[in-house]
């Protein structure tokens, strides 16, 4: 098979754990655009917090895309054009607000380029060092929050927040659920995730379904991995999901990406 579009998620997958794109990954990357190969970053991150990655790949030389905010937006890399983009409306978001209330999380979610919360947490410094992204602690989420918003997070200690993954898809099953890392249950308008928006990026680009790879390593993950013509897992893969993809490759400190295109793509 000849592949024409290699998908990446980001974090966990592309990154080592100290957020760096290896010269390996890098290297085989580059190799596989030469070859006439669309790679496309696929991400639970904002938009912004994927840029420089992006363009450190040369996505923007080679007039490709991103897709961000675990597929509630599509761009250009070098243009920065959104070609698509849905968002969760404002009663949505309070709704998600008053669930994460009940049931003792924090929430989280992004305007004007900011983190927006009520609260501090560690995890939510996690999402600041990851993103880059100021935090703006608001008095109230609600008076805060008075339009449409792309996605929500809702954040806590993990066995207690994958307890509530279930809960959430059955009280909400309007929305789209996933979990993008152990701590981060990330909520997008219904039928939003990353297969989705991937199915659009192809059909514009006349890309069958076959000839796509995806890779990644989490729950947000497993809707692209099952979707592609090859589906691939990193080895830190999040255990319950490893016999869900085609293959399992390296991890992510192990350059997983750059073994799936020395295996997949240049040969």
């Amino acid at each position: 098979m000849q592949y024409k579009m290699l998908v990446l998620d980001m974090d966990d997958t592309l990154l080592t754990d100290d957020h760096k794109i290896s010269d390996i990954n890098k290297e085989m990357l580059l190799k596989a655009q030469a070859m006439g190969v669309h790679v496309v970053l696929a991400s639970g991150r904002p938009t912004s917090a994927m840029t420089a990655f992006a363009k450190e790949l040369e996505l923007d030389l080679n007039n490709s895309y991103m897709i961000s905010f675990n597929g509630a937006v599509i761009s250009n890399v070098k243009s920065d054009e959104i070609i698509f983009e849905q968002t969760l409306s404002k009663e949505q978001i309070h709704e998600l607000y008053d669930y994460s209330i009940k049931n003792k999380t924090h929430i989280i979610t992004y305007l004007n380029n900011e983190i927006i919360s009520e609260t501090d947490s560690e995890f939510i410094e996690i999402e600041k060092t990851i993103t880059g992204l100021k935090h703006n602690k608001v008095a109230s989420f609600k008076e805060a929050v008075n339009t449409a918003a792309v996605k929500c997070i809702l954040l806590e200690e993990p066995s207690y927040l994958k307890g509530l993954e279930n809960d959430l898809k059955a009280a909400m099953p309007h929305l789209s659920v996933a979990m993008s890392k152990p701590f981060f249950l990330e909520v997008a308008q219904n039928g939003i995730d990353k297969a989705a928006s991937l199915k659009l990026l192809a059909e514009k680009l006349n890309i069958h379904q076959s000839e796509i790879i995806a890779v990644g390593n989490a729950g947000n993950d497993l809707t692209m991995i099952e979707y592609a013509g090859l589906g691939v897992w990193v080895d830190n893969v999040t255990p319950e999901l490893r016999d869900r993809a085609d293959v399992i490759v390296a991890s992510n400190n192990n350059h997983g990406v750059a073994e799936v295109v020395q295996r997949y793509i240049l040969n």
